[in-house]
């Protein structure tokens, strides 16, 4: 019975083999790959652009006043420098450094000791001439004596008083009183010292209210009036403001610096302000109606300005807008904007022309829009 012979594989076959099928499955898994990435990106495809978050404003119309900066120095209701009148000793000084004192306070008190003594005399020739003129008044009715005689005596009984007048005028000067209430400086003299005319005492300051005097240049001069308000600051009391009123205009304006002075007051009730000071002054416009943005929503490309306006399906233009005034973090927009747009705020750098918004305190519904978009 013959026997079946079984054929060997050839040391080709043994070679092939092997190499065939690693190559059969890096092809199947090449297509599987493609075909997988192909089935994602055609959802990426109906979900188009993503929606960016975002916060926006809607305008309208709101109260906006011009303001004009400049700097002004502090000036005293009233100030003076209290001096002396005659060349005297000082005999009593009544105030100390610093102290409030109200008109009429007596200040000082000058060595007066021969002007009272003179004055007592003249006040005696005074009463003996009134006496004398008395009698002579009666005998003159009585017809004792003639009318001229009496006329004599009037003449020396006027004179006795215009001396006493005029003694008690030297002694007046004698004696300091404060002319208005203020405050007083540091005292220049003490008891003793020997003062002349022009001989500085102390100083003398009304504080209660403020005398602001700045300059504004003379284009402004129409929109400044008496009784517009003002805001003023102090380096040293840098976070409190001081409102005043404009009081007075300045009669001319300077040639040279084409500027004119404007004055303003400003309550002072706690004299935390004082005459010299530098203040910075804002003098506000009367009010007007306009419309305004947050200067953080204005994108500044070379020389315009432009905004991110949403429309009613969120989607964004941009829109060139003509900035006006700008005032604590905002802008005046004179054209490009009407009352009711809504524009974009916060988040403008990521934006373009299309670009489809969603407010950003709903950002987690943010992705669930992207992702539900088209389907």
């Amino acid at each position: 019975m013959p026997i079946a012979r079984q054929q060997q594989p050839s040391s080709s076959s043994r070679t092939t083999a092997p190499i065939v099928a690693p190559a059969m499955a890096l092809g199947l898994g090449l297509i599987t790959l493609l075909a997988a990435c192909g089935d994602d990106s055609e959802p990426t495809a109906r979900r188009g652009p993503p929606v960016i978050a975002v916060t926006t404003t809607s305008l309208q119309p709101r109260a906006w006043s011009d303001t004009i900066e400049a700097l002004g120095t502090a000036r005293a209701k009233e100030s003076l420098t209290l001096t002396a009148k005659v060349t005297e000793t000082v005999d009593r000084v009544n105030f100390a450094d610093g102290d409030m004192v109200s008109a009429g306070d007596v200040l000082v008190d000058l060595s007066g000791r021969a002007e009272v003594a003179q004055l007592e005399e003249a006040q005696a020739s005074y009463k003996e001439a009134r006496q004398q003129y008395e009698r002579q008044s009666d005998l003159v009715k009585q017809g004792t004596i003639a009318r001229s005689q009496l006329d004599s005596q009037i003449a020396t009984r006027d004179a006795a008083k215009a001396r006493v007048d005029a003694i008690r005028a030297r002694l007046a000067d004698r004696v300091i009183t404060a002319p208005f209430d203020g405050v007083l400086g540091f005292r220049q003299v003490s008891p003793g010292t020997l003062v002349s005319p022009g001989t500085a005492i102390a100083t003398l300051d009304d504080i209660s209210t403020i005398k602001l005097d700045f300059s504004v240049p003379e284009r402004f001069l129409s929109q400044i009036s008496a009784g517009q308000r003002i805001d003023a600051r102090s380096a040293a009391w840098p976070a409190q403001t001081f409102e005043g009123t404009v009081t007075t205009l300045g009669s001319r304006v300077d040639p040279v610096t084409r500027s004119i002075t404007v004055r303003a007051d400003i309550p002072n009730p706690d004299a935390k302000l004082r005459p010299g000071m530098l203040l910075t002054v804002e003098l506000y416009e009367p009010e007007r109606q306009t419309l305004a943005i947050p200067e953080i929503s204005l994108v500044q490309i070379g020389g315009n300005g432009y905004v991110f306006r949403v429309g009613d399906d969120s989607t964004v233009q941009q829109v060139e807008v003509e900035a006006g005034a700008r005032q604590r973090g905002l802008i005046e927009v004179t054209s490009g904007l009407a009352a009711g747009d809504r524009i974009v705020v916060d988040g403008v750098v990521k934006l373009r022309s299309g670009s489809r918004v969603i407010e950003a305190s709903a950002n987690g519904g943010a992705a669930t829009a992207s992702n539900d978009h088209g389907g």
